[in-house]
């Protein structure tokens, strides 16, 4: 099914993993619509609370690995070295196997102190269906990272789009069916269908491993005049490249703790909001702010993903050329991406919610404050990646460390402040990804003396992000005085706005073919671009 010596080239697996990446976010919000219908602010407030305690726990047990076998296969199969690139994937298993079991043991035993911790003791349930998903997860990151090692996406995006459509199905059709005896109920509904839907991402990883095993021991059968490595110095090695990468994860989960708890315990504490009025503030946060502002790093992510064995593997050939072209394309599409969504965020906040969540349309400030922290995000992410592909894996745990402190502290002067509340909490997040995002080009900088190509990749998108914000604010208010319909009016300005920032981007040779085909049907779009003399 999947052969090494047909990954496929770094654009065109970036361009897979952002096609998943994005088809995943997309689902993931489309789902969210009926299940705030259902659970409402209040809900949703639970559902992160629950959800919150299951990443914690997913990522010490196995958030790094994937990252870290992927450049550990890469480097491996640059020089040729089969065995040692399968013995990472058989020993990353057993590590993964014992790490998830134990994760999931210690979140069902301790499922009720748990939820009375993070002051939100109807998240008991929902905690409780979350615990066999940790080991499911474990499990399936290690097929995940073997196979991303080899250079190709393909059985990751699968896995993720299967993953993402049984779970979407199952968190709306449990949630409806429990919802109905008891509000705490339909949010253990909701959590339960990201087991199932975790589940099914697993067979899908197990049968393409299946399928290319043949394949994997016939490489290992010719190879010739290799070295051995023996598990004990792999586990070693796995170790000391896993843990710093879970560390830097596990650094900006707990800015998400720290915001359950800050954010209910500073409100409390100001005496302005009951306990309801608080549960939907923080809702809105959860369900709405961090939903939506996530939905555009789909791209970064994938590939800063793909850049991981695609870097390490040059990194290791010592072609520091192919070094410098990959981290400043890899940069340049993020923002490309991002910059513009962020903008548009910032300018329909309010219209996007009334949009998506009628009746319950609540929380558009904090989308207009926090729009930027998606640029920073985006970049944050990128860079890690680059920085993991060329064997700083420290660097991004002292960034995130310094990002966490920066959010904290913002977050207890600010939200306790009662005109201001959760808007605290949306502000320290950029004030954290920003920190963060200075420190990683810093270091990134030092290390490799190769400067980002910063006008490509903020200051040409920033412009033409800008051009359209203006004409996209307009579009709307003359739209809506003609039309009267908030939806219409809403994609009206999104069709416009991208063809304004389009134009705008080309206009300021800000976009390149190479970034083009990084893109979700990027050869398309290029095919279209070029025929009509825009690229």
């Amino acid at each position: 099914m999947v052969k090494n010596k047909k990954g496929g080239s770094f654009i065109k697996q970036a361009a897979i993993l952002a096609a998943a990446g994005l088809f995943v976010r997309f689902v993931g919000f489309l789902y969210r619509l009926p299940m705030t219908v259902l659970i409402k602010d209040e809900g949703n407030s639970i559902y992160a609370s629950g959800f919150y305690i299951y990443q914690f726990l997913l990522i010490l047990s196995s958030a790094g690995l994937p990252a870290a076998i992927s450049k550990m296969v890469s480097e491996r199969l640059a020089r040729n070295e089969f065995t040692n690139a399968h013995e990472v994937f058989k020993v990353s298993m057993k590590f993964a196997a014992i790490a998830g079991f134990i994760a999931m043991s210690v979140m069902f035993i301790f499922a009720e102190p748990l939820s009375i911790i993070i002051r939100s003791p109807k998240s008991y349930y929902s905690i409780l269906s979350l615990c066999p998903t940790i080991f499911i997860v474990a499990i399936m990151s290690v097929y995940r990272g073997y196979f991303q090692g080899m250079k190709t996406m393909v059985p990751t995006a699968i896995s993720q789009i299967v993953e993402q459509l049984f779970h979407a199905f199952f968190t709306v059709f449990l949630c409806y069916i429990f919802v109905q005896k008891s509000l705490e109920l339909g949010v253990m509904g909701a959590t339960a269908g990201t087991g199932i839907g975790a589940l099914f991402g697993l067979i899908v990883v197990v049968y393409a491993y299946r399928k290319e095993k043949p394949h994997v021991y016939q490489n290992i059968k010719n190879e010739q005049n290799v070295v051995l490595e023996d598990n004990k110095k792999i586990r070693k090695i796995l170790i000391a490249t896993t843990i710093p990468i879970i560390l830097g994860t596990a650094v900006f989960s707990i800015t998400n703790l720290a915001d359950m708890l800050m954010v209910k315990w500073k409100l409390a504490a100001s005496g302005a909001f009951t306990n309801s009025e608080i549960d939907a503030l923080y809702g809105q946060l959860s369900g709405k702010f961090v939903t939506l502002t996530t939905l555009p790093v789909a791209i970064s992510t994938a590939v800063a993903t793909a850049a991981i064995p695609s870097i390490a593997s040059s990194m290791v050939l010592n072609d520091k050329k192919t070094v410098k072209t990959k981290l400043n394309m890899t940069l340049r599409v993020a923002m490309i991406i991002s910059i513009p969504a962020a903008v548009g965020l910032g300018v329909l906040g309010d219209q996007i919610l009334a949009m998506l969540f009628p009746g319950v349309s609540e929380g558009g400030t904090l989308l207009k404050v926090g729009a930027l922290s998606v640029i920073f995000l985006a970049y944050c992410q990128t860079v890690t990646g680059i920085l993991q592909g060329i064997s700083m894996v420290k660097v991004p745990v002292i960034s995130a460390a310094v990002g966490a402190v920066v959010k904290i502290i913002m977050n207890y002067f600010l939200i306790g402040i009662p005109q201001i509340n959760v808007i605290g909490a949306v502000l320290s997040t950029t004030g954290c990804y920003l920190t963060a995002s200075i420190l990683n080009t810093v270091f990134l900088v030092k290390r490799t003396k190769i400067i980002p190509d910063f006008i490509g990749s903020l200051l040409k998108p920033g412009i033409a992000a800008t051009a359209m914000g203006v004409l996209c604010f307009f579009t709307y208010k003359y739209s809506f005085g003609i039309i009267k319909s908030n939806t219409i009016c809403v994609f009206i300005c999104i069709f416009v706005s991208m063809i304004i920032y389009l134009a705008v981007l080309i206009a300021v040779n800000g976009l390149k073919e190479e970034d083009v085909k990084m893109l979700p049907a990027g050869g398309r779009i290029c095919h279209f671009l070029k025929k009509y003399k825009l690229l």
